[in-house]
């Protein structure tokens, strides 16, 4: 079992950049897959990245590819979401998620076990 943890959140301008944090209890954080999910007003939980287990593979949604990247840190038990040249239509609560069965490339939310609380990004135009 996993208990997960996201920082960062805050109120920038179309165009900035943020970089969200999530810190992972446990001492088997290597042996999940990573996501980043977001979720908007009045709109599904929808995928945004997520990173295999020893970080070599990365999968990004459409909207971010370009702008977005994961990473994970192993030895903090920590992943991360740096977020560039950000969009209004980025603003959402975004999640972090972890499963030791997922595919990078799997994009369900169903099939992620553990969630954090989420952390609010909001970009203004």
């Amino acid at each position: 079992q996993v208990q997960l943890a996201e920082s960062g959140g805050g109120l920038v301008q179309a165009g900035d950049s943020l970089r969200l944090s999530c810190a992972a209890s446990g001492r088997t954080f290597s042996r999940y897959v990573m996501g980043w999910f977001r979720q908007a007003p009045g709109k599904e939980r929808e995928f945004v990245a997520a990173i295999s287990r020893s970080g070599v593979t990365t999968y990004y949604a459409d909207p971010v590819k370009g702008r977005f990247t994961i990473s994970r840190d192993n030895a903090k038990n920590a992943v991360y979401l740096q977020m560039n040249s950000l969009k209004p239509e980025d603003t959402a609560v975004y999640y972090c998620a972890a499963d030791t069965l997922r595919l990078p490339t799997d994009t369900d939310s169903r099939g992620y076990d553990y969630w954090g609380q989420g952390t609010q990004v909001t970009v203004s135009s």
